[in-house]
């Protein structure tokens, strides 16, 4: 076939520049959308409004594992290849699902999903006080926009030093390795589960992915909302909020740790597990 003969096909490169793209897109969300949260939400509600915002990251994946479900029981070549034609099932190691039509649906989705975001204000008038903000801002309009040249140079010089600063600051430094390694066990279930699912327990493809995002998402959303709930009741402080993470955080690693208990009986593989004869 074609494919076969051109081995050496850049294709990927495209796909590689897709993801380069929407990362650069959905990159700025989480902290200039915190950012603009913080802002304008009153101290006791921006726990429960973060908490909302963290629900909604956990729900697009779970949709995207459904949706990649679907398209992993549709053949790679739908559209172009008859259905009487395929003479393999989506349990056969060798079919290959249509991954290329959740990108499609997922980015004309993004497109509609992006248009609501032009229309955000710049400013909002904080949770509790009058419009005199916006006035206040309107008026001191003209003086900010002739100011907006400097301001953007003394950012410039003032990057690396903050930066410097960043990066000696334990507590900082710290987070960011609890996160890394948090996404790190998270993108490693994501990564290697659904083919351990189909080998081990003879799963397709879809029931694999399926199974994951049911199994995970769901508890997540429910995590991210109770905590927001829970600190905006109780009004949690930052240290509180901080003990209260250490030692859910260590639960969680004892039970995951548990998890090495749990060991099936490996399959037969001829030429793996045991001999052709």
């Amino acid at each position: 076939t074609e494919c076969e003969q051109e081995p050496g096909s850049l294709l990927w490169i495209f796909v590689m520049v897709g993801n380069i793209v929407r990362g650069m897109g959905e990159t700025p969300i989480m902290p200039l959308g915190i950012s603009y949260l913080e802002d304008f939400a009153k101290t006791e509600n921006s726990p429960f409004y973060l908490a909302c915002l963290h629900t909604a990251t956990v729900i697009g994946p779970f949709l995207g594992l459904l949706l990649a479900s679907f398209c992993a029981e549709l053949f790679v070549d739908i559209g172009s290849v008859g259905a009487d034609e395929i003479t393999i099932t989506a349990t056969d190691a060798r079919w290959v699902g249509a991954w290329w039509l959740g990108i499609l649906i997922c980015a004309l989705l993004n497109l509609l999903v992006a248009i609501p975001f032009w229309f955000l204000p710049k400013s909002l008038v904080k949770e509790g006080e009058t419009n005199e903000a916006e006035e206040t801002s309107e008026k001191n309009a003209t003086p900010l926009q002739e100011n907006d040249k400097n301001e953007t140079k003394q950012t410039m010089y003032d990057f690396m030093p903050f930066l410097k600063a960043l990066l000696h600051n334990p507590v900082y430094m710290l987070f960011i390795c609890i996160t890394v390694l948090q996404f790190s066990a998270f993108d490693g279930m994501i990564s290697f589960m659904p083919k351990y699912l189909e080998q081990q327990f003879g799963k397709s493809a879809s029931d694999a992915i399926f199974l994951i995002g049911v199994y995970n998402l769901p508890v997540l959303c429910v995590g991210y909302f109770s905590g927001g709930l829970f600190m905006k009741k109780f009004k949690i402080n930052l240290y509180q909020a901080a003990t209260i993470a250490f030692w859910v955080s260590l639960l969680e690693y004892l039970l995951y740790f548990a998890a090495y208990w749990t060991v099936c009986d490996t399959s037969s593989v001829a030429g793996l597990t045991v001999s052709y004869q």
